[in-house]
């Protein structure tokens, strides 16, 4: 990655358009106001403030570090989750093959900091980006991108918008989950006929397959593992018609943050084939893991010998009305925290330097600006109080901060990292 342009992120000053940040830090350059590791409680952040925990963001590098590596697999984590340059650095240092991409705009922030090798897992037919794309790829002989294609349609527009390109857009065919499905061709038959447009066209070079097991109808391990064993079965399919002729290797693709273990498997089980393989695992999540829905849906809950991942969130509030014994209001809301999956979890509370659990405290539901809090009599809330809210889904929580305060244990935030949505 270019560190020139991660070095102009400490560059940037600090005023109105961050959120939660110290009113007395405007005009401090983001580098100038990391070197002063101020607490993220006595320092001057005004709630909301959204806060990552630099040891458990590091711990969760490391554990997808080891695990990866120790099935053999590649690892092109989703940067969508976070859309944070700085993160996308610290996962390549920590082992990842790339970084994962959904849209034509994310592409262009991951090249705009120098990240070489990109899959997109998604299909891309936009003319503008992929004369944009061809423009990247003639101008950087390093620079590899690969993308889905599920029709022929898709191929006929790709190559329209491509003609005359210096290097061909490498490209895996889309196997749908099934029926009811996201995106992906539905049959092996579709597949194939796909990936022998491709072979026609100078535009496109086919590089393997991919799929998404997230959307298997009906999930559970059996379906899953015979989905992606269909996957593996069509790679084979199609390098066994020759349609991998030329190339380096055969890319074979899967891998969101539910079912990785079923991923790795089944990835073991691929056979030899003419060309090396590169199994490629997607899971994005992970970087910051959450308090709900990926603490609840996480492979690591079936395989706990390999490790645990931890939520590295907490979005901090205060209580500014309490009108009544059972009720109270905190200032956070839909515009700072999570809540397609699940509303936050009212975790501790903070009064006078001392923090202890949020017992008796629940979060039943949010506005724009606040968060409604049910209190029991066990609850000692009082306004003024911080109140530490875990979060649901990484990437509605991420999309909402501009720049985000990483702190350790002890609340002395060591660095700020940059989101680009």
């Amino acid at each position: 990655m270019r560190d020139e342009a991660l070095a102009r992120l400490a560059e940037e000053r600090v005023d109105h358009r961050f959120k939660g940040l110290p009113p007395d830090a405007d005009g401090l350059t983001v580098g100038e106001l990391a070197a002063q590791r101020r607490n993220l409680f006595t320092g001057g952040f005004t709630t909301p403030v959204l806060a990552l925990s630099a040891e458990r963001l590091e711990h969760n590098l490391r554990l997808m570090e080891t695990y990866t590596a120790r099935h053999g697999l590649a690892f092109a984590p989703h940067g969508k989750t976070s859309m944070a340059p700085q993160l996308f650095r610290r996962q390549i240092e920590h082992g990842a093959w790339g970084i994962t991409l959904a849209v034509p705009h994310q592409v262009r922030v991951a090249r705009a900091f120098g990240v070489e090798r990109i899959f997109l897992a998604n299909e891309l037919v936009d003319a503008a980006a992929l004369r944009w794309v061809a423009a990247e790829l003639a101008a950087d002989p390093s620079f590899r991108l690969v993308c889905y294609v599920d029709s022929v349609r898709a191929v006929e527009l790709m190559d329209a918008a491509l003609t005359g390109a210096e290097r061909p857009v490498e490209v895996v065919v889309e196997l749908g989950a099934g029926e009811g499905a996201r995106t992906g061709a539905r049959t092996e038959e579709e597949c194939a006929r796909i990936a022998r447009a491709v072979a026609g066209v100078p535009t496109l070079r086919l590089v393997g397959v991919a799929g998404y097991e997230g959307e298997v109808p009906r999930a559970d391990p059996e379906r899953v593992r015979a989905y992606v064993r269909r996957l593996v079965a069509l790679a084979a399919d199609l390098d066994g018609a020759g349609l991998f002729a030329g190339g380096e290797e055969i890319v074979v693709s899967a891998g969101g943050s539910a079912w990785f273990d079923a991923v790795a498997e089944v990835f073991a089980e691929i056979p030899a084939l003419s060309l090396p393989v590169l199994k490629l695992l997607r899971s994005g999540a992970y970087v910051s893991h959450d308090d709900g829905h990926y603490r609840e849906i996480t492979p690591f809950n079936r395989v706990p010998q390999e490790g645990a991942l931890e939520p590295a969130f907490r979005l901090w509030a205060q209580v500014v009305s309490r009108p009544t014994a059972e009720q109270a209001f905190a200032n956070a809301g839909k515009r700072d925290a999570a809540y397609d999956l699940h509303l936050p979890f009212a975790q501790v509370v903070r009064r006078d330097g001392a923090e202890r659990p949020a017992t008796g405290v629940t979060v039943t539901g949010l506005s724009d600006q606040h968060a409604w809090l049910a209190t029991t009599a066990e609850a000692d809330l009082r306004v003024g109080d911080w109140i530490g809210l875990g979060l649901s889904h990484p990437c509605t929580s991420f999309d909402k901060w501009q720049l985000i305060p990483v702190a350790q244990e002890d609340g002395t935030v060591v660095d700020y990292v940059r989101t680009f949505f």
